[in-house]
């Protein structure tokens, strides 16, 4: 899993700010607050965040209705998760991973670990 690109982070900030489908329709006029863009571009970058298996869709006439297949957070976790696998040392990529974590990330983390402590873990 990549990295999304600009217009591709954009379009994803929408979609799973929705919590509902979308057309590109949509989509489009929400972008067209903040820039100019043609439908077909949208429409192109949909259909390629569709193959990347972040979206998925469903007919609507003659047009499609997207919708987000994960949370923001469950994608950041998979970026993250492929990130530390392709990291050489994981020990020492964590350890300097957690020397940079702001008190309020630190908080966050300790809150995740009540949650799902490390003895919970599947194997």
């Amino acid at each position: 899993m990549r990295t999304l690109g600009d217009l591709e982070s954009a379009i994803m900030d929408r979609m799973w700010s929705y919590h509902q489908p979308a057309s590109v329709r949509d989509v489009l006029e929400d972008l067209r607050k903040e820039r100019q863009i043609a439908y077909t571009t949208v429409m192109t970058v949909m259909d390629k965040l569709y193959k990347k298996g972040l979206l998925k869709r469903q007919p609507a006439g003659k047009a499609y209705v997207y919708e987000s297949v994960g949370s923001r957070e469950s994608y950041t976790a998979q970026l993250m998760r492929e990130t530390l696998a392709s990291g050489g040392n994981q020990a020492a990529t964590l350890v300097h991973f957690l020397e940079r974590l702001t008190p309020d990330e630190a908080a966050a983390l300790e809150s995740a670990l009540r949650v799902y402590p490390p003895g919970s873990r599947r194997s």
